[in-house]
């Protein structure tokens, strides 16, 4: 009889102890699900947030992308300008060169230069 009784006492304590460890692992189940709660609840506000900026953005973007062909249309009217710009900068710098390379000053006759500078006549003046 003592032999049941000390067999009846050791399956209590095995089944306080089993109980007790059960309890624990609940009680870090539910810790961890509200832990795991509360972090999705900030992650689903955190998302929403930011897809509102995404559709905010998204309106700007639909907005500015109407504004497209307009500037496009600018820019190639600016282009078609800077082209011409470009082109008479290009032919007025060739004459420049030309005008002022070697080639042409030495092809100037005596004449032509003594036509540019004073004579020494009208430096001097009779007086």
């Amino acid at each position: 009889m003592w032999l049941l009784l000390a067999l009846i006492l050791i399956g209590a304590v095995l089944a306080l102890v089993t109980a007790v460890r059960a309890l624990g692992a609940w009680l870090r189940y539910r810790r961890a699900r509200i832990e795991l709660r509360d972090h999705l609840t900030d992650e689903v506000a955190n998302l929403l947030s930011r897809t509102g900026e995404m559709e905010e953005n998204l309106t700007n973007l639909e907005a500015r992308s109407q504004q497209l062909p307009v500037q496009i249309a600018e820019l190639q009217e600016s282009l078609t300008t800077l082209r011409i710009l470009t082109s008479a900068l290009t032919s007025t710098l060739q004459q420049l060169s030309r005008a002022l390379s070697f080639d042409a000053i030495k092809a100037l006759s005596a004449v032509q230069l003594s036509n540019l500078l004073p004579s020494r006549s009208e430096t001097r003046k009779p007086g």
